[in-house]
């Protein structure tokens, strides 16, 4: 008996090192972080994104590393910060936003997953959304739908609503199909769309100096990396004209536009794990098709609607995803 608990004892003993061994040699799976914008304004998203991770086996500290690079809104640094993850090296690179479209430049030689606000057809990497070009996939935030939506919605709550002005990056891929969407809309409800493009902070003030003029009664704004930089100019310059703002993400609303509507941003960030997933996994970005949103948010605030003398109907309310007193 003795000799068979000393025996035991002894295999137990001689497996451990074994047990310690597999877990030391567990692999670590390296990605990089990278996006042209500030490390504050992608904190919810990217809270969601590593939960997501979590909730597929990908735990940071035990079998998951994540190397981030924030361009701090200067896009010209997203090559240099690119060729630092190629080099640590990473086995993947998740991509954000406007840096989508310099790092498709770039031909690097590590799989690239990404979340992007624009077309990626319109962009130049992607045949289709079916069929994502070289080793780059993920998902885009831009469904042209979203715009008529949004002129719906102004002409619920504006009594008499005639004139609405859209204010669009004309840069931004697939920005004539989101105008063309808004005007056709436009023109169904009777509205009179008058579209103003800006690409620099010049043209903005240029563009709210000629507003001055003859006031719109509402601005749709087309969201992309530039306006979501320059949304509080915007939203600051459009109320000092007494004129409500509508744009496509939350963070417009946050910062006094009248309501916004368009994807669930947040569900996008958790599907983004799962392409990291798959890419990690052994498919071939080129394999995964394009996602565009499923889920959708309303967003009123009702401070930004008093301060314009505006109510915003009840039928509008009761659809929010979230009201801000």
């Amino acid at each position: 008996m003795k000799r068979r608990a000393i025996l035991g004892s002894g295999l137990a003993m001689a497996a451990l090192p074994r047990r310690v061994a597999a877990q030391a040699t567990t692999k670590l799976t390296r990605i990089g972080w990278l996006t042209a914008q500030r490390a504050a304004s992608l904190a919810p998203y990217l809270r969601v994104f590593r939960a997501a991770l979590a909730d597929l086996d990908y735990v940071e500290g035990r079998n998951l590393a994540i190397d981030f690079r924030y361009g701090d809104d200067a896009i010209e640094r997203v090559p240099e910060l690119a060729a630092e993850l190629v080099r640590l090296p990473v086995d993947l690179i998740v991509a954000q936003g406007a840096a989508v479209s310099e790092i498709s430049r770039l031909d690097l030689n590590v799989p690239v997953v990404y979340v992007y606000s624009g077309d990626p057809v319109a962009a130049g990497f992607a045949d289709s959304l079916a069929r994502p070009r070289g080793n780059m996939t993920g998902l885009t935030f831009m469904a042209v739908e979203f715009n008529g939506k949004r002129l719906e919605l102004l002409r619920e709550i504006i009594p008499g609503l005639r004139r609405v002005a859209i204010v669009a990056n004309p840069e931004h891929p697939g920005e004539d199909r989101e105008r063309r969407f808004s005007e056709e809309t436009g023109r169904r409800l009777g509205l009179v769309t008058q579209y103003f493009p800006a690409r620099t902070l010049d043209e903005l003030t240029a563009v709210f100096a000629t507003m001055a003029a003859n006031p719109p009664q509402a601005i749709s704004v087309f969201a992309d990396g530039f306006a979501v930089q320059n949304r509080q100019s915007i939203i600051d310059s459009a109320m000092r004209l007494r004129v409500p703002v509508i744009s496509g993400w939350p963070v417009f609303a946050d910062s006094g536009a009248l309501c916004t509507y368009g994807p669930l941003l947040s569900e996008s960030y958790r599907r983004l794990a799962y392409y990291v997933d798959r890419v990690l996994k052994g498919t071939k970005p080129r394999d995964l098709p394009i996602e565009q949103p499923t889920k959708f948010e309303l967003v009123a605030n009702l401070k930004t609607a008093k301060v314009l003398g505006l109510t915003i109907p009840q039928s509008v309310l009761l659809r929010a995803d979230r009201v801000i007193q």
